[in-house]
């Protein structure tokens, strides 16, 4: 079997996914910080592919950055400066070849992510 990674966003403030929310992918190996690549969320508030494909997999220290504040701003959310929330970056580590599914339920106020399935 081989490892990849998945990601949803949801809004839990609007009670709807979070779509058009910009996710950087970086691999952190030593104190280097490498970016892989930039994706989006769609209307269901996942990425149209694979975060990291299994052709790309490998185990190791990773970081997901969410940039929930241009998303909140272009979601008319009441602006404040500095947002409480601007970008979120979540840093995980991948021991197997396996699904990783690292979800971010989100509000302007508040996040919290888990290992999902």
């Amino acid at each position: 079997m081989s490892g990849y990674l998945t990601t949803h966003v949801l809004d839990t403030a609007r009670g709807c996914p979070a779509q058009g929310l910009k996710i950087d992918l970086y691999r952190i190996e030593n104190e280097t910080r490498t970016h892989i690549r930039s994706l989006a969320t769609n209307a269901d508030g996942r990425t149209n592919e694979q975060i990291l494909p299994a052709a790309e997999f490998a185990t190791g220290v990773y970081e997901l950055v969410f940039h929930a504040g241009d998303y909140l701003d272009a979601c008319g959310t009441p602006p404040e400066t500095p947002r409480f929330l601007d970008v979120i970056p979540l840093r995980f580590g991948m021991s197997e070849a396996s699904h990783y599914h690292v979800p971010l339920l989100l509000s302007p106020f508040g996040y919290s992510t888990y290992r999902g399935s």
